[in-house]
């Protein structure tokens, strides 16, 4: 298959179509370079806030609420786009206000696929500024789809730095990885998880990133990043692990041609092992000795 991991820029939009127009635009050249499955950043369907106007998108809560509510059509999009182009779409993920799991936004991601089904993930490890000042809460539990192109997982940006949701995702082919980081730093502390995950479970990562600026918006007024695939640093894949890089904070798809039967073949035979031998940590992991050398 090919991945295409988008570095995305947002835009201030003034009306429903123009906002369609882009998404269709980028869907319609990520297709037409063979791509079968596109992943799009976390937060990107922030600009979808002003649509409700420059007041509510440069206020915190009433841009959180004004993106939510616009959640159904973006979908009924995305659903629309992944079967005129045959292809897989992971959405921009958005705050959404689900009654179900109490009266504060997730951050939830939607993926598509060609036949019209679609199926949602939302994250569950909140940064600093998620929880203050936005007070997101983490969603529900994680989920595998199981898809024409693999078994595929979601790890929204700062999930892909805890271990043990990586190893949750044991037995996916891929793991989406969409990001929104403000700096730098940031956006390499995510690159390594998801480079990371890729090696202990020898798997084939994809992350995403937003780029550029977005004065409007409280949630995503500076971001940095770009795309880029990982594998493990292991026979049938890249000395270093990547497939793919894009350049930084230059928008656009970033691509690679990605065999599942490689991926198979390196957890079977592998010059390391490290999926088959996470067990062998149990017992392994308590506190250390302290020993006292002077």
């Amino acid at each position: 298959m090919k991945i295409a991991t988008a570095a995305y820029p947002l835009d201030e939009f003034d009306s429903w179509d123009a906002y369609a127009e882009k998404i269709e635009a980028w869907v319609a050249e990520a297709a037409g370079q063979g791509a079968d499955l596109l992943v799009f950043p976390e937060y990107a369907a922030m600009e979808l806030a002003p649509l409700a106007g420059r007041a509510v998108s440069a206020e915190l809560e009433p841009s959180l609420r004004a993106v939510s509510e616009r959640m159904p059509e973006a979908d009924a999009l995305h659903s629309r786009l992944a079967g005129q182009y045959g292809v897989h779409i992971l959405g921009g993920s958005a705050p959404v206000y689900d009654d179900a799991l109490g009266p504060r936004p997730v951050n939830r991601a939607a993926f598509f696929a060609p036949g019209g089904a679609k199926g949602v993930v939302d994250k569950q490890i909140m940064t600093r500024w998620e929880r203050e000042p936005m007070e997101c809460v983490g969603g529900g539990p994680l989920k595998v789809f199981d898809t024409a192109l693999g078994r595929i997982g979601v790890l929204i940006c700062y999930d892909s730095e805890f271990p043990l949701l990586g190893r949750a995702m044991q037995d996916v082919d891929i793991l989406l990885v969409p990001s929104c980081t403000e700096t730098l730093a940031g956006y390499w502390r995510v690159r390594i998880g998801a480079m990371a995950r890729a090696l202990e479970q020898q798997c084939v990562s994809a992350m995403s990133s937003l780029v550029g600026e977005a004065a409007w918006s409280e949630v995503c007024d500076v971001t940095t990043g770009a795309g880029g695939i990982f594998g493990p640093p292991d026979h049938g894949f890249p000395p270093t692990g990547v497939l793919a890089e894009g350049v930084l904070d230059a928008p656009g798809w970033t691509f690679a041609e990605v065999d599942l039967e490689k991926i198979a073949q390196v957890r079977a035979d592998g010059g390391v092992l490290n999926r088959s031998h996470w067990a062998e940590q149990a017992g392994r992991d308590g506190a250390p000795k302290v020993e006292r050398l002077q």
